[in-house]
């Protein structure tokens, strides 16, 4: 067997059974271990499964976003390790963009005492939050509105971006993996990507429960970030990787 008939049948046994281990694939095949890896190594780069302790997993797919209540319930405790981690990287006096999402909603908890900041959000629930508490300097992008995620996007959304000079975008996502974050509405698309022309510096902040899960549109490859923050829940092979990727990881 050829390696590209290999490693497409090594993605049809997988996706059968949701999770197989080295071990398992290297006896089906009947090929060496080192072969194994080889290929994994191949199909993990194209984004076609995911890796996991001794082994691969299929790719979860995302059809449609959750509102946004069900990430407001979800991984909070790992949420507030995250943006825990992430505040040191905010200096004095800097112009900050929080993306839309609990996780950075989580972040603005935190810098509700600063009044040195100036604090950009696409996030209704963000910047309703820092009217309430803090005194920072805040800017709404404006843009379409989408109700279910309490925030604007689109191409005006993107415009607006554009014309702003920005020390650190935290971005979020509802699905990542080792290619990068994804989002099934393609109006969110255009905003992530003007925050990579109009920011000196972009991190990541995403739990691990949200890992190996993709969605139709891919918005920004996983490269594009200088930082991804996460919590420890992210598998050692995954966290090997990103490293490879010279992406600084922190695990909170």
């Amino acid at each position: 067997m050829i390696p590209i008939e290999r490693r497409k049948k090594i993605v049809e046994l997988v996706e059968s059974k949701d999770v197989m281990s080295l071990t398992e694939l290297t006896q089906l095949l009947g090929v060496s271990t080192v072969t194994i890896r080889r290929d994994l190594k191949e199909i993990i780069k194209k984004g076609l499964l995911q890796p996991v302790f001794g082994g691969v997993r299929a790719v979860s797919r995302l059809s449609e976003e959750h509102h946004r209540e069900y990430y407001e319930k979800r991984a909070i405790p790992q949420k507030q390790a995250i943006s825990l981690k992430a505040l040191p990287y905010i200096n004095q006096n800097s112009c900050i963009y929080l993306d839309a999402g609990t996780t950075t909603l989580a972040l603005a908890e935190r810098i509700c005492e600063r009044s040195d900041l100036t604090v950009i959000s696409n996030d209704f629930g963000i910047t309703d939050l820092l009217m309430r508490k803090s005194h920072c300097k805040l800017i709404h992008t404006g843009g379409t509105v989408n109700r279910e995620n309490m925030a604007c996007s689109g191409e005006s959304t993107a415009i607006a971006i554009e014309h702003l000079s920005i020390d650190i975008a935290f971005i979020s996502s509802t699905s990542w993996d080792l290619r990068g974050i994804t989002s099934s509405s393609e109006s969110k698309i255009a905003v992530k990507r003007a925050l990579t022309r109009s920011s000196r510096k972009k991190i990541l902040l995403c739990d691990s429960l949200k890992f190996g899960t993709v969605a139709t549109y891919l918005a920004l490859g996983l490269e594009e970030f200088d930082t991804l923050i996460t919590d420890s829940g992210l598998n050692e092979e995954a966290a090997t990787e990103i490293r490879h990727k010279g992406i600084e990881l922190i695990l909170a």
